[in-house]
């Protein structure tokens, strides 16, 4: 069963008739209990970083519990960027703390970052499984991660230069974009995630 995490974030309805339409097991999550019970936990998330943590609060520890359960923990958007350190929106403000490196405002002259664009694959990546690199999904985000180490980076995307927009660490995988959105690329992407989940199969080949 796939958990997706309800923390006052939006988003939710989108991501779970996405699973349904691959007829992946899902259901919304809201207490640190129901998280311990899944088998995969997806964190969504539109807005703000300050505001995400605040939400997450009361689920915070079993989140950071659940991602050294080896158990395959996936981050879209707002979700993949509290996954990290520290964001800087609204000032700084501590995140989850599960993969190390800051997000920080996208240096360009227009935001927020909106539409497809290509995703170029950094590395061999499970969740990336039968999709073409350069493949294009949907952002929408002004702001971005910065991961301290290179070997986190499963993908890449040019806007104003080049951003992670994937990460990989172990059985955690974020995304910037939205699978959710992003045509038949999108849903492979969640059936990579789903058969993860149901194979206990989490690393790169």
């Amino acid at each position: 069963m796939i958990g997706i995490l309800d923390y006052g974030a939006g988003n939710l309805g989108s991501v779970s008739y996405a699973f349904l339409r691959i007829k992946a097991k899902s259901r919304i999550v809201k207490t640190p209990d129901e998280i311990s019970q899944c088998s995969g936990l997806v964190i969504p998330g539109v807005g703000a970083f300050k505001t995400g943590m605040a939400g997450l609060k009361p689920m915070k520890e079993a989140v950071i519990e659940f991602a050294k359960s080896g158990k395959p923990l996936l981050g879209i958007c707002l979700g993949m960027q509290i996954l990290f350190e520290k964001g800087t929106e609204g000032g700084d403000t501590a995140g989850l703390g599960i993969i190390k490196g800051i997000v920080e405002k996208i240096a360009a002259p227009k935001l927020p970052h909106v539409g497809w664009n290509q995703v170029k694959q950094v590395k061999s990546s499970k969740l990336f499984a039968g999709i073409n690199d350069n493949s294009y999904f949907y952002f929408v985000h002004s702001y971005v991660c910065k991961p301290k180490t290179l070997e986190s980076i499963a993908g890449s995307t040019d806007f104003y230069g080049q951003f992670a927009s994937s990460v990989e660490q172990d059985s955690i995988f974020g995304v910037q974009f939205h699978p959710e959105k992003s045509g038949e690329a999108g849903q492979r992407m969640l059936k990579n995630f789903w058969r993860m989940v149901k194979n206990g199969s989490y690393t790169s080949d």
